[in-house]
């Protein structure tokens, strides 16, 4: 069974390795056909604790750490310019 990996945006990392993603997801009304942004929150396990607030990210599905996080940091795609 393949493992989903999504991109998405640091916006929060205040938890002890733990972050928070932003993933949008974007797709076109049925009938009107307008592109709508669904955007939807995870929780990422990063166990070396480097990501910022800001950093673009890919993060992939893997086993329950906790009873909301089931998603791990792969790797920093891009760093912010904000300084935190």
């Amino acid at each position: 069974m393949p493992v989903k990996q999504q991109m998405g945006i640091v916006i929060s990392n205040k938890m002890t390795k733990t972050i928070v993603v932003k993933i949008e997801n974007r797709y076109p009304h049925p009938m009107y056909s307008k592109i709508l942004i669904k955007t939807k929150k995870y929780l990422a396990h990063d166990e070396l604790e480097e990501c910022n607030i800001g950093d673009k990210v890919l993060v992939e599905e893997c086993r329950p750490l906790s009873k909301k996080k089931c998603w791990k940091l792969i790797k920093i795609l891009s760093k912010s310019s904000l300084i935190s």
